[in-house]
């Protein structure tokens, strides 16, 4: 497969190897396992598989899948235990999970790293981290060469930002130059696994799952700062497309620890012709700038459809809705919202080629975005944790066996690449 630049004009088009009627109705199995510190100083992995009970109930969860009648699903193996060492790999679970997919006819998203690394890693902060997760990656593309759908790196700008600048995972620092080598590590990575992946299997779609991020200025004053923050929030993007980032974000980068030559390596290396922009909105991803210099939540203001104009104006690539949800009991009229969203963009030309509930089941410890192990139950999923149907979950059925052949046919001239 050619590599380019996305914003090289004389790069010819691909038209997209996706089947004429596969828009891509998915949902998720929650799979974060970051490290956290905890009150008395000691370092503990936070494993949704396992809290959620995944590890035991995984083939009921994939006929739950199916029973919903959804053909997609991001899933990737628990990379922390996976990768046990530099070239060295456990793929038991992964055998056992991956071949229950494809005998059940679900195609994965393969969700190769989610919020964490092996103990041996350390954490974001190893510049060393990125050639072995790459060698991870095609070591996973040459074990299973029938997937075809890759997330190599989930939500790169958030995962950097709850870890080196928010202090709340892994490395828990707190620094501007924590948080630009924690971002150029992941994108080094993401990038490198990316080529890896294609040489393996030259026919991958890679779907980056990327948090669409808005800062509003709560005051005048503020107005410098939330545009400063709304031109970063593309960073993990462009370093990974090869896009020049704003004059101000160079600067910030430069001041915090990147070098001219590793921001060169991001420009002149490219990625695979075949990418989808995915784009995740919760009610959580808008910001207010305020005057005593806090970012705190705003709720939602303009919602998924601007946010994803924003940055699909600035990509002009495939979209992809990869991740949202909402607790019970306003979870249906959530979901409604969202699609209804989608829908517009795509009268408006926008190429949407798939929706995702995030997740298949409810989730444990995010209402404090996993930083306590407290063992709270979140009904955020299409089921509960006793594996029974919420009613968002028949909603999603319904939706997709609504939905399905009108979305497919406006798909099926969609072009991959620009």
């Amino acid at each position: 497969m050619p590599f380019r630049r996305v914003d090289d004009p004389s790069a010819p088009s691909a038209i997209s190897p996706l089947p004429a009627h596969s828009f891509m109705f998915a949902t998720g199995l929650e799979s974060s396992y970051p490290t956290i510190r905890t009150p008395d100083g000691r370092v503990k992995r936070i494993d949704e598989y396992e809290k959620t009970g995944h590890y035991a109930r995984w083939q009921e969860d994939f006929q739950l899948v199916r029973e919903l009648g959804i053909p997609f699903l991001r899933y990737g193996p628990p990379y922390h235990l996976a990768h046990i060492g530099p070239g060295r790999y456990d793929w038991s679970f992964s055998d056992v999970t991956m071949e229950e997919l494809r005998r059940l006819g679900i195609t994965p998203i393969a969700d190769l790293c989610h919020f964490g690394v092996p103990d041996w890693v350390g954490d974001f902060q190893n510049p060393d981290w990125a050639p072995h997760f790459a060698e991870f990656a095609g070591a996973f593309a040459r074990r299973y060469p029938w997937v075809r759908f890759y997330t190599p790196i989930n939500e790169i700008f958030i995962c950097a930002t709850f870890s080196a600048l928010y202090g709340w995972w892994n490395e828990c620092q707190a620094s501007d130059f924590a948080w630009v080598t924690a971002i150029k590590n992941l994108c080094r990575a993401n990038v490198m696994s990316m080529r890896v992946i294609s040489n393996a299997v030259p026919e991958t779609i890679f779907i980056q799952s990327e948090s669409s991020e808005y800062f509003h200025p709560e005051h005048p004053v503020c107005i410098d700062r939330a545009r400063s923050l709304n031109e970063r929030r593309y960073v993990a993007l462009d370093l990974t497309y090869g896009l020049p980032v704003s004059l101000a974000t160079y600067q910030y980068l430069m001041a915090n620890g990147m070098t001219e030559a590793e921001y060169e390596w991001f420009r002149t290396n490219g990625v695979p012709a075949n990418c989808v922009m995915g784009t995740d909105y919760y009610v959580s991803n808008e910001h207010y700038v305020t005057r005593q210099g806090d970012i705190i939540p705003s709720g939602e203001i303009f919602g998924y459809y601007v946010l994803t104009r924003q940055y699909y104006d600035r990509y002009r690539l495939p979209v992809m809705h990869t991740e949202t949800n909402f607790k019970e009991p306003d979870a249906v009229s959530w979901l409604w919202k969202q699609w209804a969203n989608i829908v517009r963009l795509k009268q408006d030309g926008v190429p949407v080629v798939g929706f995702t509930w995030y997740s298949l089941t409810d989730q444990v410890d995010w209402d404090t975005t996993l930083r306590e192990d407290a063992g709270r139950v979140n009904p955020l999923g299409l089921v509960d944790l006793d594996r029974r149907i919420r009613p968002v979950g028949f909603a999603y059925q319904q939706l997709i066996r609504d939905w399905t052949a009108m979305m497919s046919t406006n798909s099926a001239m969609i072009r991959w690449g620009y």
